[in-house]
């Protein structure tokens, strides 16, 4: 596959702006779900800008990798990183949430450039996902389907039922990401409907699993790397996360999941990343 060379430092320098243009565009708009968004940033950096086979100047080319962002709800995060890449005018971020903006609070694929499927609602993008895969097993096709989704999200049974077809089809060019924060809206996963042990179901429904530090990118670009692919199995890269990573009072607290920071929070966020090495 044509992939960038994996430079670190550069990826993390990325990952950076990402988080500072996405503080920036959930405060301008005055709503967005940033602690999800902040956890999720470096899986999409690494995904974006080292495994991904995408065409930012041809976006439906038919031999791109096709990403599904499930947990649709931090759609923000998902805006920036194809501004970076390429996709969309970086200005274009000033209008998210805006009457008429096609940049709503989820991804719609009718509008964005680079979004292969609308998401939101959730237990969707994966059941999507397996869908795509099997389409491309079908047609002998070389492209591969990621889809991110968030560990609250994974209460949904559709997961379930979409994870036992991927294992019946042998979907072997699917990879799904689970962003691993524990947290999901109002509440710790622990104290909802807990999910552990979480890399044991997958490989119970025939999963070939690998956890990782979801924010060492060095990681999961090595984990993302195709070469690990077991021939006959999809896989699931368990990322190990903390939501508003970055920003030292978002961090691991539930009731970022869906605020906005006020003039002194984003000031002092803004001061934090800004001066992240």
């Amino acid at each position: 596959m044509n992939r960038d060379s994996l430079n670190i430092n550069a990826l993390k320098e990325t990952a950076r702006r990402i988080r500072v243009q996405d503080l920036k565009t959930v405060f301008g708009a005055g709503a967005g779900h940033i602690g999800g968004e902040m956890s999720a940033i470096d899986i999409l950096t690494t995904l974006y800008f080292h495994v991904l086979r995408v065409y930012p100047d041809a976006p439906d080319h038919p031999e791109r990798d096709r990403f599904v962002l499930s947990k649709g709800h931090t759609a923000c995060a998902l805006y920036v990183t194809l501004a970076e890449k390429g996709f969309i005018d970086p200005a274009e971020l000033e209008t998210f949430l805006a009457p008429h903006s096609r940049l709503n609070g989820h991804p719609n694929c009718t509008k964005v450039p680079g979004v292969e499927t609308n998401t939101g609602p959730l237990g969707h993008g994966l059941p999507v996902a397996v869908g795509m895969a099997k389409a491309a097993q079908l047609d002998g096709a070389s492209w591969r389907t990621y889809v991110l989704t968030g560990d609250g999200e994974l209460q949904e049974g559709s997961n379930w039922e979409a994870a036992m077809a991927a294992a019946q089809f042998g979907l072997d060019n699917l990879t799904v990401i689970v962003d691993h924060n524990r947290l999901q809206q109002g509440a710790r996963l622990a104290e909802t409907n807990n999910l552990a042990p979480l890399a044991d179901k997958f490989e119970a429904f025939g999963w070939t699993v690998r956890e990782v530090d979801g924010h060492d990118i060095a990681a999961l670009a090595d984990v993302l790397d195709s070469s690990g692919i077991e021939s006959g199995k999809p896989s699931c890269v368990i990322a190990h996360t903390n939501k508003g990573q970055g920003i030292s009072f978002m961090q691991d607290r539930v009731e970022w999941h869906h605020k906005v920071p006020s003039r002194e929070q984003f000031e002092q966020a803004l001061a934090e990343l800004e001066g992240a090495a």
